[in-house]
């Protein structure tokens, strides 16, 4: 972890915190951290704020540098970062959406109890062990060729649904539909493609997982209900994953491109992992298709996964999905920049919005929700560790005003993996977990315990955080039983 933050940190309420524009000479504008205080001192001991300040300094950038609850150190913008730039004037940095591009997450509700699922769980988590491969370097089942996978580059899921691997319910269910616009894989590398045709269809490794969960608590049952989720011990399953090795190396390939087009145009940062070129220029556009190619990857790949876990389930239940009620009840990016509109001192404008370790919320109304969830807002699935639970969100219309339409992504690390590996062992991992009844099943000892539930924060109180703030609203809580990792 960095250093301390040691700079200013002005409390505006209980859940937001300003980094004052003169902090730096060269910040733009304020950087706001929504944030508990039960969360504060975590966050100040690994200099994420500092990283809030220097987002500040984009040029272009419209409103403030933003941060979710769930904030901690990253490479350029922290994890949990959230900032927009104006498409006109403004710059598009990689650092503002990371390595894993479109690391998301899906939830599927069923129609099973707990004590339905109890007696065959063990069974149920060696078949999605077998049928969905996990782990570093994992491959496949799907064998694509380099025009099919260009193919998944520009359709994303509908590629997948195309292939038989899911409905266009499924695709309905996504956000933006599983398909960003203006995918371009020439701006794709050789390297990245070469590392993305054995990959698709695969769960990968850290932090990603499978989940087999049980509703625990329902906050607004009339809104759960709309989603599907309809009472205590119904299961549900969750899915986390993301662009696997196409989308680390299309970000590494872009930060050489960023690198020579900070030269080229001139523009001075306050930190080497903030390069970026302007949105409109040969290498901001360039970046753009590259992105949007890896984000259509993810949506592929989490939608290939959503059909072998339909399968495991019918192999182990022996009924049909129909039955099983297997349906998606919506899926999020949590490492993506898209091109949105919102309203700027009372006009529309089209920015450029960075999330990074953080979730589009958008609220009630909004014409990119599913028709069927419009006047919800946008459902948003909060993933925590896998010890202690896992929240179904909605977005708000405070969140459009305050925040772009974002929120928070999950529970945030709150130790490295590094040092999570000198506190405990996988083994006393595992025991901890079957203690409170969850059963775990992982290609890697090591990743156990770089995993394991006390290196990473609460997430009931960074959901709780941006749900007093009101940025998104709490709808549901559910609890692990068991989980697949890589």
């Amino acid at each position: 972890m960095a250093e301390a933050f040691r700079g200013p940190l002005e409390q505006i309420d209980r859940y937001r915190w300003r980094i004052p524009r003169k902090y730096k000479p060269a910040m733009r504008t304020d950087g706001i951290i929504y944030i508990s205080p039960e969360l504060l001192e975590a966050m100040r001991g690994d200099n994420a704020p500092e990283q809030v300040a220097n987002v500040a300094c984009l040029p272009g950038i419209v409103g403030s540098s933003l941060a979710m609850p769930d904030i901690h150190y990253g490479y350029g913008f922290p994890i949990g970062g959230v900032a927009a730039t104006s498409v006109a004037e403004g710059v598009i940095s990689p650092g503002g959406v990371g390595y894993d591009i479109n690391c998301g997450v899906r939830l599927l509700r069923t129609n099973l109890s707990k004590e339905e699922l109890a007696p065959r769980l063990e069974q149920l988590l060696d078949q999605i062990a077998r049928d969905v491969p996990s782990g570093v370097g994992s491959e496949g089942r799907l064998r694509v060729n380099q025009k099919e996978l260009e193919q998944v580059m520009v359709k994303g899921a509908k590629w997948a649904v195309g292939k038989g691997y899911g409905d266009r319910a499924d695709l309905e269910a996504c956000e933006a539909n599983g398909q960003l616009p203006n995918a371009d894989p020439d701006q794709v590398t050789a390297r990245a493609k070469q590392r993305g045709l054995p990959q698709l269809g695969t769960l990968g490794a850290g932090n990603h997982f499978l989940e087999a969960q049980v509703v625990e608590e329902i906050y607004e049952p009339e809104i759960a209900q709309r989603l599907g989720i309809t009472h205590p011990g119904q299961i549900t399953v969750m899915i986390h994953t993301g662009s696997r090795g196409l989308g680390y190396q299309v970000c590494d390939d872009s930060l050489l491109t960023m690198r020579e087009a900070v030269r080229k145009y001139g523009i001075e940062l306050p930190d080497r992992e903030l390069v970026c070129a302007p949105v409109q220029s040969p290498e901001g556009q360039g970046y753009l298709g590259a992105m949007a190619s890896a984000a259509n990857y993810a949506w592929a790949n989490r939608q290939c996964i959503t059909h072998w876990v339909r399968q495991a389930f019918e192999r182990v239940f022996g009924v049909g999905v129909g039955k099983l009620g297997l349906e998606l009840v919506y899926d999020v990016a949590h490492n993506i920049a898209k091109i949105e509109k919102h309203a700027v001192n009372g006009k529309e404008e089209t920015l450029c919005v960075h999330r990074k370790g953080a979730t589009r919320a958008f609220g009630p109304g909004h014409p990119e929700l599913p028709e069927r969830y419009r006047d919800l807002g946008q459902p948003v699935i909060v993933p925590g560790d896998m010890g202690r639970a896992s929240f179904l969100l909605v977005g708000t219309e405070q969140a459009m005003r305050e925040t772009w339409g974002s929120t928070c992504h999950g529970a945030g690390r709150a130790m490295s993996r590094t040092q999570a590996l000198k506190t405990a062992t996988s083994q006393e991992v595992i025991a901890e977990l079957k203690e409170k009844g969850i059963l775990i099943r992982a290609a890697s000892k090591k990743t156990i315990a770089e995993e394991a539930p006390h290196a990473y924060k609460d997430v009931s109180l960074v959901v709780d955080a941006c749900d007093g703030a009101g940025i998104s609203k709490k709808v549901v809580k559910f609890r692990p039983l068991g989980v697949v990792k890589g």
